[in-house]
Order: structure tokens, then sequence, then C-alpha cells
């Protein structure tokens, strides 16, 4: 079979290209599903960087957020059956035509979504439903700041901000990139050039939001610990702009705010009874309609490395997806 293989960890993606590689066997309580589509994810830059809090020894296949069809079941599996379209979640190994996984965490895909949205969907709101929920309890009336709303995890989160019914703030540095995102449900947008302290007071009545999700660092996160709220949270989601932040601790204590990381995964990992929980509310929702994901293009196995510089250059409106069979 086709799979993208990272040979060497580099900056630049230089050793990242299609192989073929063997067609893996599925074990017990496992199955093995033909890729139909599998999502972009900064995490996966990082991975193939070395910088990720997930470290691999080369050579490895990326990929985290996977749609398709059983192919093949291994023993003790009973709740799926061959030909069925599912969804899951995988550290790694989905920009490939197949993969094999375990049917825990493993969803059949909502009819409604095409295979793209469905890969598009579960990192990102897992994310942002880790974020808001789980971590920063953000609750209606509230205002939450979005930064890097244009991306996959800003999309997400200002789709269950509105959800949750949130007055939402979204950020980002093109005018033509936030009028889609106001399109998509914000209420607000500021493009970021010129900062956005002082218009961000503005719109809570020289308050601050009670909720800001960043992930982005860098100066972004500077600024946003002058226009968070008394008892205002802070969600660290990344750090796109490359420059982790650091906060002078008297900051949080005049201000009264609370610093917060955010790592959905390692969430589930830790607290698996939520974690299961976490994924059964998102898959939920968008069974129900209530969420929706938003797919920017869809790109052929042999275009991944395209894939991940357009990502990077922050060229990508939601979620970018590679579909094997393009």
């Amino acid at each position: 079979m086709k799979a993208l293989v990272c040979s060497s960890l580099t900056d630049d993606f230089a050793d990242i290209r299609v192989e073929d590689v063997d067609l893996p066997e599925p074990g017990f309580g496992e199955v093995r599903i033909r890729i139909r589509a599998t999502s972009l994810n900064f995490p996966d830059i990082l991975l193939c960087q070395g910088k990720y809090q997930l470290k691999l020894e080369p050579p490895f296949t990326p990929g985290m957020d996977i749609a398709g069809e059983i192919d093949a079941i291994g023993e003790g599996v009973e709740d799926f059956v061959v030909g069925e379209a599912v969804v899951g979640g995988m550290r790694f190994g989905g920009f490939a035509e197949f993969a094999v996984v375990s049917t825990e965490g493993l969803h059949k895909k909502p009819s409604h979504l095409s295979f793209a949205e469905a890969a598009a969907y579960q990192v990102a709101y897992l994310t942002a439903y880790v974020a808001l929920v789980r971590r920063a309890n953000l609750q209606a009336g509230e205002t939450l700041l979005v930064h890097g709303a244009s991306g996959g995890v800003g999309m997400a989160a200002v789709d269950i901000g509105k959800l949750l019914g949130a007055t939402v703030i979204a950020t980002g540095g093109s005018d033509a990139k936030l009028q889609r995102v106001l399109a998509y449900g914000a209420d607000h947008v500021i493009n970021t050039e010129n900062g956005f302290r002082e218009q961000v007071k503005a719109l809570t009545g020289g308050l601050g939001a009670d909720v800001i999700y960043d992930p982005v660092g860098g100066d972004i996160f500077d600024e946003s610990t002058r226009c968070i709220n008394f008892d205002g949270r802070l969600l660290i989601i990344g750090f796109t702009s490359g420059r982790i932040a650091s906060v002078p601790t008297n900051i949080p204590l005049i201000k009264g705010f609370s610093v917060m990381g955010v790592r959905a995964g390692e969430y589930g990992r830790q607290f698996p009874e939520k974690g299961a929980e976490n994924l059964e509310i998102i898959w939920d929702w968008v069974r129900e309609r209530k969420t929706r994901p938003h797919v920017h293009a869809e790109l052929p196995l042999a275009q991944s490395v395209e894939g991940f510089r357009m990502l990077q250059q922050r060229e990508v409106i939601g979620k970018l997806v590679i579909c094997p069979d393009r």
C-alpha cells in the first residue's frame, strides 16, 4: 500500500514522501480501515519537525483524524462489519491508504457528512470541547475571545462557543478570512495586525473577555493578558506563532485570572471515562447537526507536503484534508 513516510525530522519536510509499505493486519479488537480521508492538523507538522510533545523515531507515518470503510476485522470485534463507514482518531499513521485501529474510540460516520468532513472533525472539536467545557467551564452569556479563528481548532471553538451561548469575538490577521469566520457564526471579528486589546475592551464594556482561547502564543498571548476579565480563563492551545510566551506571575495575581494548559488527547488518557464521554458528546452534536466542520480543500496523498506548507503558511481556512484515492 501507499503511505506518507517521514524519514527524518526536518523543518522543511525535505524527507517526507509517499512510499510503498506493508499492508497491516488487524489484531484482537482491531479493524483495518481503507482510508478515504485524513485531515491535516498542526501537530502533524510539529511531529515531523521533532517539536511535538510526542517524540517518534523516523521512519513513521503522520496523520491523526481518519475516515473510511472497514476493510478487515480482527478477532473479538462484534460491533462493526466489513464495508461500514467509520471515523476515528489515532496519534499517527493516518496518511496512508490503509490503517489498523482499535475499535475503542471508533465511531460510525454520520451519514450527512462526507468522508472529508468526517475526517476534519474529531481532533479540532475535541480540542475545543476539552478547552471550553472541561477546562474553562464556559457559560452562556460569557464573552469568548478566539485567536487564530480561521484555523481548524479556531473555527471549532467559534462553533462550540456559539452552541454554548457565548458571545464570540474572533481574531486573525486576514480580513478576508475573518469575513468567512463572521459568516460562520462569530459575533465580532478583529484583525490583530494593529493589536486587539482596546477593541476587546470596547466590545466588553471595559471588562475584557471571560475566556480566551489561544492556539497562537507569542505576542498574541502577551496582549491577551491585557484584555481578560477578572476571574477569566486564558487557555493555552498551542504556539503556531513559533514563540512560547511567558507571563510574570504578578499579572494573573493582580488581574485575578487563570492560565490553563489544554491537551485534549492527554486529558482523555488521564481520565478515560471523561475522555469517552467527551467523544460521545461531540459526535452526538454533529449527528444532531448542532456543529459543522469546515473543509478548506481536499488534496491527493502525493500532495501531502504541499498541504503541510499551506497549513504552516496559514493559507487554510478550517481544515485541509488528504484523500488517498483522489
